[in-house]
């Protein structure tokens, strides 16, 4: 296709000339919404704290992965003061295995301050949200348009692929960002904002995937400039993505009877506050005899036992090489400072990544 005619298909699907697609929207939607756990049925009006717990949790997570752990959160916390009531440790055991654990540290902060600072109701304007602890642009836009029915369009991945492929947006990601909300902004109409978003939302998760798209399905099909150029599947563009570099070390895992050696990390940083075995650093270029070196000091252990193979997980920044290594000590050996005795049995119940649990598996032959 030349550029010309690029250029006149992409004018074709210009925002001015598309006043009806917030109608077509909310049509689709009232149609074929998604059923939810923290979605309300139509008519209902939505619970903030639903919202921002969910929206929290779906931070680089999916639905499917999500809907347990909400399930399992609003059991135990039905409401906002509930939660800001309870101890950061016990979300943190009830949040692991979710993974990126800052936010669950956010999460309790941000229900203490709700609780402490607005007497368990959360605001309801796009600037009172953003002063809340781990509550950033879209996660208020979010919370204002679905909770509050505010005016304005939160653009998480679902809608970006959407509105990048429906106007062509040829600059790539993340330089595109801006350019894309203001697009998305267009595809609100003068009222139900949350329902707009979410419908968007619903359409990029079950029609404009990633791959393979079902355009015939979309109610925006016909004046989408990806469709017509023939090229969906190349929005968004985005720049090469940078791998972080191999990081590798060790994982101590000691054993007392039927218990296991296991401390906390700090509070600020990587899996800030998590449960873990005692190990060594995790640095590029790392060798085993250098990690060994870093093992807990307990004299009663004459030799440690290097377990086959290596765990290995991914960061969002770098990947990760695990060698473990095994040791038992008699029953009346006191931990190391900082360190503690846990049983075995109540390990499901520590606040322990999941990195942390591969490790523990490998060491324990489970």
């Amino acid at each position: 296709m030349t550029a010309s005619a690029a250029a006149k298909i992409k004018r074709q699907a210009a925002p001015a000339e598309s006043a009806d697609r917030p109608a077509l929207l909310l049509d689709w939607y009232d149609r074929h919404r998604r059923r939810l756990p923290w979605r309300p049925l139509a008519g209902e009006r939505a619970d903030p704290y639903r919202v921002w717990l969910s929206e929290i949790m779906l931070q680089q997570t999916g639905v499917k992965t999500v809907g347990p752990y909400f399930e399992k959160f609003v059991a135990r916390w039905p409401d906002v003061a509930a939660l800001g009531r309870a101890s950061v440790d016990d979300v943190l055991r009830m949040w692991a295995g979710l993974g990126y654990y800052s936010r669950a540290r956010n999460l309790h902060a941000c229900a203490v301050a709700v609780l402490r600072d607005h007497g368990g109701i959360f605001p309801d304007t796009e600037g009172g949200l953003r002063q809340l602890p781990g509550i950033g642009p879209y996660t208020a836009k979010a919370i204002a348009a679905i909770a509050f029915d505010i005016r304005t369009m939160p653009v998480d991945g679902n809608i970006e692929r959407v509105v990048s492929r429906l106007y062509a947006v040829e600059e790539p990601l993340p330089q595109a960002k801006p350019r894309i909300q203001e697009l998305a902004a267009t595809l609100l109409g003068p009222a139900r904002a949350g329902d707009s978003a979410q419908a968007l939302m619903d359409i990029g998760s079950s029609i404009c995937t990633p791959k393979k798209p079902a355009c015939a399905l979309c109610p925006l099909n016909e004046d989408c400039a990806a469709r017509l150029l023939g090229d969906q599947e190349t929005f968004p563009r985005k720049a090469p993505k940078k791998s972080g570099d191999l990081r590798r070390g060790a994982a101590f895992i000691v054993t007392r009877g039927d218990e296991l050696l296991v401390r906390t990390r700090p509070e600020k940083g990587l899996l800030g506050g998590m449960t873990e075995v005692p190990g060594s650093e995790w640095l590029a270029g790392q060798d085993d005899k250098e990690a060994l070196k870093q093992a807990p000091a307990l004299t009663a252990i004459s030799r440690w036992h290097r377990k086959t193979g290596v765990v290995t997980h991914v960061f969002t920044h770098f990947p990760l090489e695990l060698v473990v290594y095994a040791a038992t000590v008699p029953a009346r050996t006191r931990p190391p400072d900082g360190m503690r005795w846990v049983p075995i049995a109540t390990l499901a119940d520590e606040a322990l990544p999941n990195v942390m649990r591969k490790a523990i598996a490998h060491g324990l032959d489970i």
